[in-house]
Formats: C-alpha cells, structure tokens, sequence
C-alpha cells in the first residue's frame, strides 16, 4: 500500500509518501516540505495570521495533487502544537477540509509524545527494556517511557524551540539575562513532571528524536544524514551541555555555519539545546541514542496496525 501522511507542524509541513505493509518497515518513497513555521504567524492575539493560513492552504492543496500524482491510495493529515494552541486553529483546519475533501486530525500533546514513543520502541525493538524518549519540535517537549508499545507515561510541555525563540529570546544572539531566564525557565518546568516519569523504573535506554536532536549531534561529531539511517549516532551529556553554552552566545548566521545546521533551524537551536541540555540533567541521561524515526512513522504503524486482516493471513 502507498501511503501519504502531511505532518502540518510548528516548524515544517511535511508530506512523506511511503510504500508499507503491515508487518514491514514503511519505506519512503518522496518527500516533499516547507519550513512554514506556524508558530511564527501566530499573532499576539495567539490567532493564526491571514498570511500563514494562505500558505499552509496552498500548501495542503498542492501536497494533495502530489499524493495524486504519487499513486497514493491512503492519505491521512495531522496537525500538532501550532495549530492546536491557536485561537483561531479549529476554523482554519475547517475551512482546508472543505476546500480540499480531507479531514485533518488535530493531535494532543500527549498523542504525539505517544505516536512517536511507538516509533522509537518499533524501531529499537523489545531487548531494549524500558525507555525513555525525548522529542523537541517547535512548539512542544514530548517525553514517554515505558516497556511495551504503549508508553507507561507520556508528557507535553510547552517547550519547544520555536516557541520559547520567539517568546523569550529578543536578540540575536540572545542576551546573558534572556538565556539565564530561560533556563531557569525550562528546568522549572521540566523538573515538576520528573518524579512522574521516573516513578514507573528505571530505564534501560534513552533515546532522542527530532531535528534538534539530530543537529545537536552533529555538530557534536556524529556521522552526516548522508550515512543513512543505519548509522549510530548517539550524543553525550558533556558535549550537549558544552554546546548549550556554546549556541547561546552564537548568532543565527554562526549557527547555520555549523556542520548539519541548516539555515532556516539555526535561530532557534540555541533554545532547543538549553531545552535538550536541562532534560538530559534533570533526567540524569548520561547519553541519549538518535533515532530516525519520530512521529510521522509512528502515524503511519499505527494506521497499519489498523488494516483488516483474515485469519488465513495471520496463520499461513
């Protein structure tokens, strides 16, 4: 079956076209996104602006005529924080589903944090026991853990590098009190859902997904996304808390300089690495391990789980 999945998030809207078979690896087959940042056109109001509703209805229109052209036969539409949290979110979603015929499902914090816990534990397997994931977009945390494939706990919290870029950081780079502030911030928010978390055992694997993850560490020396998913890559808590300092008192043009940072991520990688390196402490993660897939996979295992099956086919 070729699938179409649209990931209307608070950085980028992504249509992932891949070829799945339940009980087989979703194996991408074109891609095709833009780095909208939603969380940036919504006004003080917290209303999304007229200008970046035109550009994600041009955009679902145009990923529609590419699923069509693709041979897609399933297509599925989400949207997460940006979207969720605008005041003006469930009209605008209204107003692309009439025009374009789709039904685009807004997902919970907690969704997300469990979508993407599916993926990670899909991906790692079951001899990696207990873990712990941890996800940074760009308007939301997410962090799960757990042993099986539904998360024993799952968390959102509004700390998301493009969101707490535009509210806290007013300079560029960002002045020694806004980086203080918001670090005091972050950890104060990440430290009241610890014990809550941790209560259910200890974890036997940390794990990371999502861009800023994946920047982090490679600039921390991990291999290139040219390697392929296969590679290990892996990132410690020295060198997250080395660049967090680092990242702070760098521009966004010095950022995007960096190796595997890409131009339109750089002005809010800095709060994404205070973000990282205050989870990685207060959970107490010595090294976290990357993983390739986040939550659009895990959209797209769960609507295979979800396809009907006769009997004959499960026991032949």
């Amino acid at each position: 079956m070729r699938l179409g999945v649209l990931d209307i998030g608070s950085n980028t809207v992504h249509l992932l076209v891949v070829d799945a078979h339940r009980g087989a690896r979703p194996i991408p087959a074109y891609s095709h996104k833009e780095e909208m940042r939603l969380a940036e056109h919504l006004g003080q109001d917290n209303r999304l602006s007229e200008r970046g509703v035109d550009r994600l209805a041009a955009f679902v229109g145009e990923a529609m005529q590419i699923a069509e052209d693709k041979g897609v036969e399933d297509f599925m539409a989400f949207a997460t924080s940006a979207v969720r949290e605008a005041a003006n979110g469930e009209e605008v979603l209204a107003g692309i589903n009439e025009r374009c015929g789709l039904n685009i499902q807004v997902l919970s914090g907690r969704d997300e944090a469990r979508l993407t816990f599916l993926a990670v534990r899909r991906w790692f397997g079951w001899s990696s026991g207990r873990l712990l994931a941890f996800d940074i977009g760009g308007g939301s945390l997410e962090i799960a853990s757990g042993f099986d494939e539904e998360p024993d706990v799952a968390a959102s919290l509004p700390l998301g590098a493009g969101r707490l870029t535009r509210d806290r950081f007013h300079s560029d780079p960002p002045s020694p009190e806004e980086v203080r502030n918001l670090r005091r911030y972050v950890r104060a928010e990440i430290a009241r859902k610890v014990g809550d978390i941790v209560r259910y055992g200890e974890r036997h694997r940390a794990v990371a997904t999502s861009k800023t993850f994946r920047q982090l560490a490679r600039i921390a020396g991990a291999p290139p996304s040219s390697d392929g998913p296969y590679v290990s890559r892996s990132l410690s808590r020295e060198s997250v808390a080395e660049w967090a300092a680092k990242l702070t008192t760098m521009g966004a043009a010095e950022r995007a300089a960096l190796p595997g940072v890409s131009e339109g991520r750089a002005a809010q990688l800095a709060a994404g690495a205070v973000v990282a390196d205050a989870a990685m402490d207060l959970f107490e993660v010595d090294r976290l391990e990357v993983c390739p897939w986040a939550l659009r996979e895990g959209v797209i295992l769960r609507r295979l789980d979800m396809l009907p099956g006769r009997l004959e086919e499960i026991v032949s």
